[in-house]
């Protein structure tokens, strides 16, 4: 085909304008996906789904902070209060969050269109695969009320159980726990030596007598109501579990001072990196390992606690507080355990020995605590068993 000179000149016209329009379009579309991309902030909503098959739907708000990013998330399925997400970050499209407190990260990466994030979640050695989608006013996901808590128990009232049942755990039952409601209060897979433990903050080597049956058999003991009205704090949890030892197993001891071995935790060089808690004393103090033994987190806990509970669960002998520091305090605590530590949940410790492992606990401590830990001979409470029996029946 040929073209006169004015056709050509026209051709060329429409061409000339055409192409600069052509260009303006993608540029303004790439700025809109850039925009789009880089827009974290909002409600996203998405589920896991559970081995039952079953959904846990999670619920996180992101909101700009004045140094990047603050999240929140809800797990409304359980009607949990508002959770802080300790760390969120936002990089290259990649959302990544840090749940202390249960546990859990996730990792994904957002869309083009910036409207959903694909990922996982993960913890411990559990991974799942979580895809959030951006809320909107129509489809948002409607977060439930937590229920609303039990007033605390008269601090003077001295409680009891009014019924309990004990039974032999299945013999195929893992793992081992106490919890509860406010007001119930129920072991899984637990023996006389875990009850002890719980009720006078002793570990094993802390105990001699009685039968061999006090470390080798293990219960499940669910409780009815206390006969007082209100929530037990933790000093009155403990002296209820003392009643139901002495009156269900028939314990009777005294306490004695002998050296040993034991682990000391001090204030190390750099001093303390504590973070003080907020919440109410009497409303009970956390330590647990979600998802991962030697990923710990605790709550709301004195360091004579925190010394307790890391000689009942965690060491092989007993630990003793030497750091003089007063308080409650929250935070966490990330180590690669060794294969003496963890004795009492009868699982072996396989060393973590990749590239990016924790630290051992010793290094843990003092880099992320602020505390010290040694071994010593030192004097502490030996419990004498006089008397003890299998539970009586329900």
């Amino acid at each position: 085909m040929r073209f006169g000179v004015s056709a050509r000149i026209a051709l060329a016209a429409v061409m000339f304008t055409a192409i600069p329009c052509t260009v303006v379009s993608a540029r303004a579309a790439s700025a809109q996906a850039a925009e789009a991309k880089s827009n974290i902030e909002g409600t996203w909503q998405g589920a896991v789904r559970q081995p039952d098959g079953r959904d846990n739907r999670w619920v996180v708000k992101i909101e700009k902070a004045p140094t990047g990013w603050k999240g929140t998330l809800w797990f409304i399925d359980q009607k949990s209060p508002a959770i802080p997400i300790d760390k969120v970050a936002f990089t290259d499209g990649t959302l990544s969050l840090d749940i202390r407190l249960t546990g859990l990260t996730y990792e994904g990466k957002i869309s083009p269109d910036g409207n959903t994030i694909a990922g996982t979640r993960t913890a411990g050695d559990n991974k799942a695969s979580l895809i959030f989608v951006r809320a909107t006013n129509e489809t948002a996901w409607a977060i439930p009320e937590p229920p609303k808590p039990v007033p605390l128990m008269d601090p003077k009232a001295d409680p009891s159980w009014e019924v309990a049942t004990i039974k032999p755990a299945p013999p195929d039952e893992k793992g081992k726990g106490f919890g509860g409601r406010p007001r119930h209060f129920q072991t899984f897979n637990t023996t006389l030596n875990d009850l002890i433990f719980f009720a006078y903050g002793l570990n094993p080597k802390q105990l001699e007598g009685g039968d061999a049956w006090r470390e080798s058999e293990k219960f499940d003991i669910t409780t009815g109501e206390p006969n007082e009205p209100g929530a037990p704090d933790p000093l009155q949890m403990e002296s209820m579990m003392k009643k139901l030892i002495a009156e269900r197993f028939g314990l009777k001891f005294h306490m004695v001072k002998k050296e040993m071995s034991a682990y000391v935790i001090s204030v190390a060089k750099g001093g303390p990196k504590l973070t003080p808690s907020t919440a109410d004393p009497r409303t009970g103090s956390g330590f647990g390992f979600p998802g991962k033994l030697g990923n710990l987190v605790f709550r709301n806990i004195t360091m004579d606690g925190f010394a307790s509970w890391m000689q009942g669960g965690v060491f092989d002998r007993p630990c003793v507080n030497h750091t003089g520091i007063e308080g409650h305090f929250d935070g966490s605590l990330k180590w690669s355990p060794d294969e003496t530590q963890f004795q009492i949940f009868g699982v072996k410790i396989v060393p973590d020995e990749s590239a990016d492992a924790p630290p051992p606990i010793t290094t843990a401590m003092e880099q992320q605590l602020g505390l010290k830990l040694t071994t010593e001979r030192t004097a502490v409470d030996v419990m004498v068993i006089d008397h003890v029996e299998r539970p009586s029946d329900n």
